[in-house]
């Protein structure tokens, strides 16, 4: 018989400007600990030398977890010029370099391959699994991989900045699966000059901004109080790029077992994914029919 996880049933989400030099399970674990969470997660994961915002999901926000995973989110990263690595950012080793540094207006026009629908192939030391072993740990082994690429909507890509000939810095709007390294090697071979992300940071996902993330000295300091579950976000946060329908009294208990039930909708589209509240709590996450929905999803009260 498997052992109950202990802890609070809570639920909410808890926006975390993660530092560099940890893994995202690895603030998941200080979050849900601090908290006294029975369960938690995330919604995208960073490189550990990666910041910005980790969004972290407690007890029933685990449900909408997949809603901010294919949301837009957006990065910006420093590209060293002039150097390749092999995994394709600071840590890794440097396999090629060039003495070629492309003016800004080369790289402008250079990013416009990146932007829109483009296939993008894993860096090396990716999570990507090969064979049923994540691609890292072969690479580790130094074996190589043919990676097969994958697609990638990348909604802006922009040169912000020029600090000097070897890094410039930019930003990217993407949706979900992307890679930043992965664009770093590719416009470095692009241009003819090699490169490799030196510093990346993810200013914003989906609703969650990284001016709005609490930092992990911040829950260390407030861990097992009523001052740190007041950073957190409802649950009903997750499911902001789906229409909301409203249920009726009577249409809470029917949703809530998995059955279809009544709603009050206004500008949904038959066979539309939409979430159900009732007095403004999300109920459940379903199919639009006609005056109800088929509950895919339910939360608990």
């Amino acid at each position: 018989m498997a052992r109950k996880r202990k802890g609070r049933d809570i639920s909410g989400w808890l926006v975390v400007d993660k530092p560099a030099g940890l893994t995202s399970t690895a603030v998941v674990n200080k979050v849900r600990w601090a908290l006294d969470a029975k369960k938690a997660g995330h919604a995208g994961t960073l490189d550990p030398e990666a910041t910005g915002v980790l969004a972290v999901a407690l007890g029933e926000a685990t449900k909408t977890v997949p809603y901010i995973t294919d949301a837009l989110k957006a990065y910006t990263f420093i590209v060293r010029l002039g150097q390749a690595t092999n995994t394709d950012d600071a840590e890794g080793e440097v396999i090629a370099s060039s003495d070629d540094r492309p003016d800004d207006e080369t790289i402008k026009a250079a990013l416009g391959a990146f932007i829109g629908d483009i296939m993008q192939v894993p860096p090396q030391f990716s999570a990507v699994k090969v064979d049923g072993e994540r691609a890292y740990k072969k690479a580790r082994d130094g074996e190589e991989m043919a990676l097969a690429a994958r697609p990638l909507w990348v909604e802006e890509l922009l040169l912000v900045d020029r600090p000097d000939a070897d890094h410039v810095v930019l930003e990217m709007t993407c949706g979900k699966g992307g890679y930043v390294r992965a664009i770093a090697r590719d416009l470095g071979d692009a241009l003819g000059c090699k490169a490799h992300v030196k510093s990346l940071r993810r200013i914003w996902s989906g609703p969650f901004q990284a001016s709005d993330g609490i930092t992990l000295d911040q829950v260390d300091a407030l861990a097992r109080t009523p001052e740190l579950d007041a950073f957190l976000q409802p649950l009903e946060v997750g499911l902001e790029d789906l229409p909301e329908v409203r249920c009726l009294a009577e249409s809470v208990a029917k949703l809530r077992n998995g059955n279809p039930a009544s709603v009050i909708a206004s500008g949904v589209e038959y066979g539309e994914e939409v979430w159900a509240s009732f007095e403004g709590k999300a109920i459940a996450v379903g199919t639009y029919r006609g005056g109800e929905i088929q509950p895919s999803r339910v939360f608990v009260a």
